[in-house]
């Protein structure tokens, strides 16, 4: 029996460790017949060493999303491994430690800056960069975190999640004429690398716990990465510019 992606070659970035969502997405998207190439930053060989326990081999390309350079070279070295690409996910998400963490008045403009150029314009970068490998339409995800609120000690990474979020409903627009739809998982806390650099962040997580109708495990990112793998099948062929929440509900509950 095949599987929602047979046939399928997908570019994920953003796999740093066993637990992050990125890493769920290319492991579910391997069992379901999709071939996958991994992109890391800064440190290459620490996803190559994760990416062993995939269920197949996935080469590793080094890909700095703020370096135009590496940008430039992304779709050369691709169709080099793959040829083309169906799909893209973008997982990739950064602020320093002063826009985070109850700092939200004091942060200065160049850790704003670098925030939204990480975690926002970057969704952009990508896009334009494996576009010329989706000649034939394709589908790109992204991750956010519900940025309608003002979450605790998320600060500047909450605006920077907003234009990660309009970014998408903007390239949506603008790919859909080349058949390539541009769609986000809103995935509620997880134990992940981006959740380690959080202050506070277990106190974030408590409100799964007394808000979420369905159990939420902060432990279990494999939802989150079978979200993903559904928007880059060819089963919401006509969905673009969605944020489609993974999070056991919380996003709905008004208390």
């Amino acid at each position: 029996m095949s599987g929602i992606l047979d046939g399928k070659r997908i570019l994920i970035t953003g796999v740093l460790m066993e637990s992050s969502i990125a890493f769920h997405a290319a492991k579910v998207a391997q069992e379901q017949g999709a071939e996958v190439i991994l992109t890391a930053f800064p440190r290459p060989t620490l996803t190559e060493r994760i990416a062993r326990k995939l269920p197949k081999p996935a080469k590793v390309i080094e890909l700095d999303v703020t370096n135009q350079e590496h940008l430039d070279r992304l779709a050369g070295l691709v169709r080099d491994e793959l040829g083309s690409l169906d799909g893209v996910v973008h997982s990739i998400g950064f602020a320093p430690q002063d826009a985070l963490g109850g700092n939200f008045l004091n942060t200065p403009f160049e850790s704003v800056s670098t925030a939204m150029h990480v975690s926002a314009f970057s969704l952009k970068s990508l896009a334009m960069a494996c576009k010329p490998l989706m000649s034939e339409g394709g589908s790109i995800v992204g991750l956010t975190f519900d940025a309608q609120f003002a979450w605790p000690q998320y600060d500047w990474m909450g605006p920077a999640k907003a234009a990660l979020e309009a970014t998408s409903r903007y390239l949506a627009r603008d790919l859909g004429p080349d058949g390539i739809r541009c769609n986000l998982i809103s995935a509620g806390p997880l134990g992940s690398m981006a959740a380690k650099s959080i202050p506070g962040f277990d106190g974030l997580a408590d409100v799964w716990n007394t808000r979420a109708p369905l159990a939420w495990d902060i432990k279990d990112p494999e939802p989150a990465g079978r979200g993903v793998v559904a928007l880059l099948s060819d089963f919401f062929p006509r969905t673009t510019g969605e944020i489609i929440h993974v999070d056991s509900g919380v996003h709905m509950m008004g208390a």
